[in-house]
């Protein structure tokens, strides 16, 4: 079966973590480590004063167990981050680029930290080291050599500190650009700005406790048990206290069926049921089932008109009269056809809805990645500010982030329409004038370098080939710079897509000590509910060539900077004079590094979570919204990407998948029995999938099928697999997030199951 022969399909689980989880994840980390390191990390993940995970965002509680504060993929986290194999200058000695490009993400990721900074200069074919000293002044020749600051672009990834952030875009502004794309821009974008404009703060309002007062919570294109498995364990929590949980998704997926906590004697065994309900929804038809929804609630408040909570409507809200209008225009059967749901099970949800008000709307990518995905979420505020579930103790907003700290960065200033607060802020704190002009998203860097017109690209963290949509296209963007400069822990496989020159930075990670002075630092992040806490390494890093990221940054700055207002070494000799300068330019942050001692950190400001709307009218906003607008032909299907288990983002940790039934290989993709038989296709036949958008044909070959729970017209495939058949320009109105879960494509055959 070509690149699939050793692929195993099985039946998928039906419930998520338990004791397997516990081996599997020992296994993992064991593996990789040495005992005696495995377990002083693993004591301090995620527990007061130690490690946050580098994982996922999810909060940690204010009692931490003391069995471990972490879960399967956070100890998978932990294990890719500190393995102590190391790709060091003989490694890159052994392998040419070529030979590396033709290897998969699984394997690179397998070669551990990087230890030395390196260099690709022209024509060569092999990375070979480079001191810090040359690097920097690479970067710096190669900035001040452009015409203008704007053709360069600065990422950065979702797991870098506050204290980075902070530095990277003082000195990316320094130098004169707003030319700072960030992971959010692929992900949570669409939430941010429908949060922005109807409630007037682009973050959840909720906070964990929030989870065990609720009465409902609705789960939206969301996969726990692989993206962040401890908010089972909040869910469990919640259903403990008479919470009911809806899931919506199209997907089934096994940690929203049950879940075996491996922490409880008995539940690790038994297991608790998680979804009350489970909705199968087709891909990208939420707005559709929320509209339904909201007319049968309208209907049962003609005779129950305590549904609706008038009085936080009249005295919070405005534009509920053409909301509501608009709602009742549509067909209601038409409505209910699109989710190609049960009109039965849509109104299992009204009458839970209808009946509380503690309602907790929480969501992933499978909402904000669409073209319509900033409706998607506005659609979703509509149902919360109807019934008044925002602003009160269990009810509220929940957009569940992916990296540990994509919303602390936000926070800090990595936002390419920097706010005109922020910008007042670095003016007067530090004697220069910030550009104004909007600066380049992900999507707008990526077609700024295949045109020519972004020459220098430097990434902060991340895999920002493999987390980018259009995978060939923006192959060749990369190719077209006279620079790329990438600041990892580990080799991926944006190092393989080069500029003219390209550098490898190595720098530490979370569980990496860093001693200044005789002093060892910590960093503080922000979790997905806007509470701000510490995290402090405790490893030695694998090499003394290894720097932290704010003494990276600062050492560019220095280098390229010919007027320099900060003094860069002062900044670094102490983070807690960082934070000093955030504490002076961010606001919320008063008291910054007293305050971070607590051992749980603090809150942010969140006006939506006080009731206290920042938006221009100082009132949470109703939206009009559109149902999708894609026309599928009776020969396509609409492809979603998504996540193995065996996956965080761009890292795969292994190439298993056993919530879903894959076992030894990713090119897989989910089909709908009925469309098999439809096709003519059976479990493990290779197909291809392409698609011609705008006259350009995308094609990825070599996917074996695999009968799964989803709804027929709808497939699912593993990112970065299927990234290439996600067009560049498909993206959502006004964030311009890639539209990754809402793709048309075409099947054909290209080879028959044997068995």
């Amino acid at each position: 079966m070509k690149n699939n022969e050793d692929l195993q399909i099985k039946e998928q689980a039906n419930y998520a973590a338990g004791i397997k989880a516990v081996y599997i994840s020992l296994q993992q980390i064991l593996s990789r480590m040495s005992v005696k390191n495995s377990f002083n990390v693993l004591q301090k993940l995620n527990q007061k004063k130690g490690v946050d995970c580098p994982g996922c965002a999810w909060p940690d509680p204010d009692h931490r167990s003391k069995l471990g504060e972490f879960c399967e993929n956070g100890v998978k986290a932990i294990a890719e981050e500190a393995m102590e194999r190391q790709a060091n200058p003989e490694f890159f000695a052994k392998y040419t680029i070529d030979e590396l490009k033709a290897k998969s993400d699984y394997w690179l990721g397998q070669q551990g930290r990087l230890t030395h900074p390196m260099v690709l200069r022209p024509g060569a074919k092999n990375y070979t080291p480079i001191s810090w000293s040359e690097a920097n002044q690479i970067i710096a020749k190669e900035l001040n050599a452009l015409d203008d600051p704007d053709q360069a672009a600065f990422y950065t990834s979702g797991r870098t500190s506050n204290e980075a952030a902070f530095l990277y875009q003082l000195f990316v502004r320094m130098y004169g650009t707003n030319n700072l794309p960030d992971c959010s821009n692929m992900c949570h974008e669409s939430s941010g700005v429908a949060l922005s404009k109807t409630v007037g703060i682009g973050k959840g309002s909720v906070t964990l406790n929030d989870f065990y007062k609720a009465e409902l919570i609705l789960i939206f294109g969301q996969n726990p048990a692989t993206n962040h498995p401890r908010m089972l364990a909040a869910l469990e929590k919640a259903k403990k206290n008479g919470a009911k949980v809806v899931a919506i998704n199209p997907l089934k997926e096994a940690g929203l069926i049950n879940f075996k906590n491996p922490q409880d004697p008995i539940k690790a065994f038994t297991g608790v049921d998680i979804a009350d309900l489970y909705l199968q929804i087709k891909i990208n038809e939420d707005v559709a089932l929320l509209k339904a929804v909201m007319f049968k609630l309208f209907q049962k408040a003609e005779h129950q008109p305590e549904i609706l909570n008038q009085d936080f409507i009249n005295q919070k809200t405005e534009g509920f009269v053409a909301f509501k209008n608009e709602i009742l225009t549509h067909n209601l059967a038409s409505l209910i056809q699109r989710t190609g749901l049960l009109e039965d099970d849509i109104d299992l949800l009204v009458d839970l809805i209808a009946k509380r008000e503690r309602i907790i709307a929480c969501w992933g990518m499978g909402l904000t990645q669409h073209v319509n995905g900033v409706d998607n979420i506005q659609e979703v505020v509509n149902l919360l500010l109807m019934k008044g579930s925002i602003a009160k103790d269990g009810a509220g907003t929940c957009p569940v982030r992916g990296h540990s700290n994509v919303q602390g960065d936000r926070t800090m200033g990595i936002a390419e329409k920097p706010s005109k607060e922020l910008l007042d802020k670095i003016s007067e704190n530090f004697g220069f004038t910030p550009p104004k002009k909007h600066g380049y998203s992900v999507v707008d860097a990526i077609e700024a370098m295949y045109k020519g017109e972004a020459k220098v690209f430097v990434g902060m963290g991340g895999n920002f080939l493999s987390a980018a949509p259009d995978t060939n296209y923006t192959t060749q963007a990369l190719n077209n710079c006279n620079l790329t400069a990438h600041i990892s822990t580990k080799l991926n496989r944006s190092h393989l897509t080069p500029g003219k020159t390209a550098l490898i930075l190595p720098s530490m990670g979370r569980t990496d000590k860093f001693v200044k002075n005789g002093k060892e630092q910590f960093i503080t992040v922000e979790n997905s509910m806007g509470v701000v806490h510490s995290s402090k390494g405790m490893l030695t890093p694998p090499s003394e060539f290894v720097e932290s990221e704010p003494v990276i940054v600062a050492n560019i700055a220095k280098a390229t900077l010919k007027q320099n207002k900060v003094d860069w070494d002062h900044l670094t000799e102490d983070y807690n004079n960082i934070r000093d300068l955030i504490e002076k330019t961010i606001a919320g942050f008063e008291n910054y590094n007293k305050r971070v001692e607590q051992p749980i950190g603090f809150e942010l400001p969140n006006g939506s979570r006080s009731g206290n709307f920042t938006t221009p009218n100082k009132k949470a906003n109703f939206t009009v919204n559109k149902l999708n607008q894609i026309k599928i032909e009776p020969n396509e299907f609409l492809m979603m990407t998504t996540r193995s288990h065996d996956q965080f983002n761009t890292t795969i940790y292994g190439l298993d998948d056993r919530y879903r039934g894959v076992y030894n290989g990713r090119m897989v993709v989910f089909m709908n029995e009925d469309d098999m038989k439809k096709n003519k296709l059976t479990k493990g036949d290779l197909i291809s999938l392409y698609n011609n958008y705008d006259g350009v044909l995308r094609q990825v070959d070599n996917f074996a099928v695999v009968p799964y729970q989803i709804p027929k017209g709808c497939l699912a495939t593993y990112y970065p697999e299927s990234n290439p058949l996600v067009p560049i320009n498909l993206t959502a109105h006004l964030s311009h997030t890639p539209s990754s879960k809402s793709v048309k494509v075409k099947i054909k055959t290209t080879e028959r199951h044997s068995a």
